[in-house]
């Protein structure tokens, strides 16, 4: 025994292995903090470097749970079993994309190239708007837009008189190398688009397959001590996803119908598909909006400022039936998350990631509000 500091007039006397103790779990504290804080860093920069591999697999997870959530809405009417549930549903799903694409897929193909032709020409009568008045548009880089478009529609400009000359090797080279470039471009553009598409997919109907194998094996990594909470959490984000989802696709629709209808009787070429980059955009909220909503009247513009007008009436309209209707309504039971927080958390995901975080901002919020809602509630 060894004999400590007097306090108050009495000595306490603390033992050599007590000594030892305190200063082994004070070791160990630091320890594990410093190991904490080196764990979280690497998290930190695994997540950054491989932020869009973490977004398809996210994507993925949403996917699942939607067709799983369907499986199970379909099992209150009939009672099979699940794999076989769910090939009904992915049987249903693709006779309605094949039915839309058989019958509208040439109406869909022409309109998106005259959309792409429109959008084109009121870029350079926009540019050439703002150029007249003073306003520096290099930014934007609209200039092979302008070319192009005044390529496109202006075939029966006067061709140039004929060079007989023959290009240099050099010339011959650079263009060559340019059209190389561009072609290896757009390839990897297409195969990297179709390619995502394909693992969101696989992945999201390996996770509708076997979702008790997935959610089994995520509770069996949690420590057994906290497994209970962890059961209550990942309940609780499925059940707000797949509420969520449903909402989103009804929102969806009725942006789709309402925008292609009211274009159509406006007289706005294009309805069809600008009703469904409409729809498709409602997805994002507030920022989806805001993009269609530019889209939507520059492809009026082409009929007319009084189409311009309506059309941009119309889209005021659809934002407010979305805004004030069908999100009160249709996701109150679903989110509840204040529209100011939201779009402050995809800006800055937008920021960060991209377009991923952008349109994957509100599930994951979705799930942050679960979790802090549940802490708190366990804390009082």
């Amino acid at each position: 025994m060894s004999a400590g500091k007097p306090v108050d007039g009495i000595k306490l006397a603390v033992s050599r292995d007590e000594q030892l103790d305190a200063r082994n779990d004070l070791a160990w504290a630091i320890a594990a903090g410093g190991i904490g804080i080196v764990l979280f860093a690497a998290l930190l920069l695994f997540t950054w470097n491989f932020a869009t591999t973490l977004f398809l697999i996210f994507a993925g997870m949403l996917l699942g749970v939607a067709l799983t959530a369907m499986s199970h809405r379909l099992g209150q009417l009939v009672q099979l079993p699940h794999a076989l549930r769910l090939v009904i549903v992915c049987l249903a799903l693709a006779v309605m994309l094949s039915g839309v694409v058989f019958l509208g897929g040439t109406t869909i193909a022409q309109q998106a190239t005259a959309l792409s032709n429109t959008i084109k020409s009121q870029l350079v009568n926009v540019k050439a708007f703002l150029d007249k008045n003073g306003i520096d548009t290099s930014y934007f880089d609209l200039g092979n837009v302008s070319a192009t478009s005044s390529d496109s529609t202006n075939p029966a400009s006067p061709a140039p008189s004929p060079q007989h000359n023959l290009p240099s090797a050099s010339t011959l080279a650079s263009s060559g190398g340019a059209i190389v470039s561009q072609t290896l471009k757009l390839l990897l553009g297409t195969v990297s688009a179709v390619g995502n598409f394909f693992i969101v997919l696989f992945l999201g109907l390996a996770f509708a397959a076997q979702p008790v194998v997935y959610y089994d094996g995520l509770l069996f990594l949690t420590p057994a001590k906290y497994r209970a909470r962890a059961t209550v959490i990942v309940d609780r984000i499925g059940e707000t996803l797949e509420r969520w989802l449903f909402a989103q696709i009804i929102t969806m629709f009725v942006v789709f119908a309402v925008t292609w209808i009211g274009l159509a009787i406006i007289g706005i070429q294009s309805s069809f598909i600008l009703g469904i980059q409409a729809g498709l955009l409602a997805f994002i909220p507030t920022v989806g909006a805001i993009i269609a909503g530019v889209i939507v009247v520059l492809a009026s513009l082409a009929s007319g400022w009084v189409a311009a007008l309506s059309a941009f009436i119309l889209f005021l309209a659809v934002h407010a039936l979305e805004s004030y209707v069908l999100t009160p309504i249709i996701q109150r039971q679903a989110l509840d998350i204040p529209p100011a927080t939201l779009f402050a958390f995809q800006i800055l995901l937008g920021v960060v990631f991209g377009i991923w975080g952008l349109a994957l901002a509100l599930p994951l919020m979705a799930i942050v509000k679960v979790m802090i809602d549940y802490f708190k509630t366990d804390a009082v």
